[in-house]
């Protein structure tokens, strides 16, 4: 019998053991080799303030003065805010339960006292009257900034859109603890099921009243 003849069976198994390792290969196995999809488009947005909220989610002292990436989404936020609350837009506040100061928003984007706010952990529509406020004045457009961006950005954008809410998120108001985080985020607004591709993702530049 020749050397061939002889390791052909071996090269077999070694084949089949192969192909059973790959199959059974998890997320965990394939984490180096992921690859990120590609960015996705940014489109520009004009709302109607007479039927858009502006939904500033969690810009706490406890969660986002400690993380420098929501610190840099202040200024592009600030601008956003003074824009929406110059054309007559809602503006709705949110918090997570936390004492004062830690609870407190933070100065540069604080609510000016007149405001509706609401308190949940993540998504902000669960146990609060937001859904009834939005209603009230009878809104169809939200806008989503906030922190964090895999709380309750993500958690929020979905009830939202959930709830037949037209759901604008620029990608340069949310945040979380690290860039992989938001793009993760980001990538579940475009693939998610039902919700993928129907979240209209933009910077908040590009957004006008």
């Amino acid at each position: 019998m020749s050397l061939v003849r002889r390791l052909l069976p071996l090269a077999l198994v070694a084949s089949v053991l192969c192909i059973a390792n790959s199959a059974g290969a998890d997320i965990i196995d394939e984490w180096q080799s992921v690859q990120p999809p590609p960015a996705p488009k940014l489109v520009p947005v004009t709302a109607d303030p007479k039927t858009t909220a502006l939904l500033m989610l969690d810009f706490l002292k406890a969660n986002c003065a400690p993380n420098p990436r929501c610190i840099a989404t202040l200024p592009a936020v600030q601008k956003l805010l003074a824009a929406a609350r110059a054309s007559h837009a809602t503006i709705i506040y949110t918090k997570f339960p936390a004492p004062p100061p830690a609870g407190d928003t933070l100065s540069q984007v604080a609510p000016t006292g007149k405001e509706p706010h609401v308190t949940s952990f993540l998504d902000k529509f669960f146990h609060t009257n937001l859904d009834q406020i939005l209603k009230q004045h009878h809104i169809k457009t939200v806008i989503v900034v906030g922190s964090a961006s895999n709380g309750a950005v993500l958690f929020t954008a979905y009830a939202a859109f959930e709830r037949g809410y037209k759901t604008i998120v620029p990608v340069d108001g949310l945040s979380g603890a690290t860039p992989y985080i938001d793009q993760s985020v980001v990538n579940d607004f475009v693939t998610s099921p039902v919700m993928g591709g129907k979240i209209v993702l933009t910077r908040t530049g590009m957004i006008g009243f």
